[in-house]
């Protein structure tokens, strides 16, 4: 991708008149060098892998993994899967996030926490093919995500890292831009994998730790060798993850607003290839090459609502108004399939869905590093609690629909849960002050 740097307002390199506009500046050094125009390229294709293999894991090799074990289970033991991977990487960013604000060395404080995340990763996925017990998957499922999230948390700093704020936008849309085609591009993939889980798998595994690597080669970080670091107490280290919502009340406002958004999307997304099967009528091998399609359908009107909500955003200085706009198509789109129970239907749910996040993934990390507290000092550590609002409904995701698809009335109540949902998140983004 080689759109000049001007239209996203990334300052070139050596450029030293934005160098005042980025998080530590002013009386202070800058903790990092201000972004190149390659940077934001760089993380979107970053974006692209990491999400694919999310994506590609979880919608699609994990959940046939698991149906071949036991069909009849198959529910049950994703649901287990998923939840017992949640409870070991609910903090996962925030402290891999905290270590890596203080992190000191020649290659900087983020990258060396993404090189060993995806390093693990891609190592643990190397296995994972082969397992056919339900409990070794497990482990191997919670070492995957933990090293998952580890590249994942010190990755979302790097926007306040080297991003001023009014810029924010188009670097949220550039990464939303890559999770978005990472994600199609990672079900579209993993489809032509279901009958090879093992080189599925590996595919995956080698691509993200390779990608990683390159882009920190090609967007080398300045060296936190002689950056003052605090005496190390366990005491301040573990108080640092309270972040007081009376102080800080824009913060938690967000925090919960992202909570309930993701919970919407993914309790849908989540079951994306049992609702094929179960709810749409689809063999298992249908639905898995149909799940691209989807993907397909849903990646095309988001990649057209980032570009224009992410550059609109920054030109009229708002974010709010976007994701209520987000909330609300959300809503029309999940109604879809419940008229429509076809194939139809879901194509046209991830068709208005996809538009509807592409305006959320546009604006949301712009307003998450504008809600941090002390302006994004301990950026790492910060935006690692609020990924914690991303990793806890997403994780939630499969027990949640595993209930209700069980005990209230199978999947057209679950499209009801995830209304609802979209709409609380709507609302708990009023209050927020700090933001327009």
């Amino acid at each position: 991708m080689s759109t000049p740097a001007p239209s996203f307002g990334v300052a070139q390199s050596g450029d030293p008149a934005t160098i005042s506009n980025i998080p530590g500046s002013g009386d202070k050094p800058p903790t990092s060098p201000p972004a190149t125009k390659a940077l934001l390229p760089w993380m979107a294709a970053t974006s692209v892998f990491l999400f694919a293999t999310y994506s590609a894991l979880g919608g699609i090799l994990l959940p046939v993994q698991v149906a071949l074990i036991s069909e009849a289970d198959k529910v049950a033991n994703l649901a287990t899967v998923s939840t017992v991977s949640f409870i070991f990487t609910l903090f996962a960013q925030p402290i891999v996030g905290a270590f890596s604000d203080r992190t000191r060395g020649r290659l900087g404080r983020r990258a060396p926490w993404m090189i060993i995340g995806s390093s693990i990763a891609a190592i643990a996925l190397l296995g994972l093919g082969g397992m056919s017990n339900v409990l070794w998957i497990t482990v191997f499922w919670v070492v995957i995500q933990v090293s998952l999230n580890a590249l994942q948390g010190p990755l979302s700093a790097i926007v306040p890292d080297r991003f001023p704020r009014s810029r924010r936008g188009a670097a949220s849309a550039m990464v939303g831009m890559g999770t978005m085609i990472g994600a199609t591009v990672g079900v579209v993939v993993a489809g032509q994998f279901a009958s090879n889980l093992g080189i599925g798998y590996t595919v995956f595994g080698i691509g993200v730790l390779a990608v990683t690597i390159l882009f920190v080669v090609f967007n080398r970080d300045t060296s936190s060798v002689d950056l003052v670091v605090e005496p190390f107490s366990w005491k301040q280290f573990l108080a640092g993850f309270w972040i007081n919502p009376k102080q800080n009340p824009d913060f938690a406002w967000a925090f919960a607003a992202r909570f309930f958004f993701i919970l919407g999307y993914f309790v849908i997304s989540a079951f994306q290839l049992y609702i094929l099967t179960d709810y749409i009528g689809l063999s298992l091998a249908e639905a898995a090459l149909s799940a691209g399609l989807l993907s397909i359908a849903g990646m095309v009107t988001t990649l057209v609502s980032i570009v224009v909500a992410g550059f609109w955003s920054d030109k009229l200085g708002r974010r709010k108004i976007f994701i209520y706009a987000a909330s609300v198509i959300m809503v029309l789109g999940l109604a879809v399939p419940l008229a429509m129970p076809t194939m139809t239907g879901m194509i046209l749910m991830s068709a208005v869905n996809g538009f509807g996040f592409g305006l959320y993934m546009a604006c949301d990390t712009a307003l998450m590093t504008e809600v941090l507290p002390g302006g994004g000092v301990s950026a790492g550590k910060d935006l690692g609690i609020l990924n914690v609002a991303t990793n806890i409904p997403q994780a939630m995701s499969p027990a949640i629909a595993g209930v209700i698809i069980g005990s209230f009335g199978g999947y057209p109540i679950l499209f009801v849960f995830g209304m609802i949902s979209v709409v609380v998140a709507a609302l708990v983004l009023i209050p927020i002050k700090s933001v327009r």
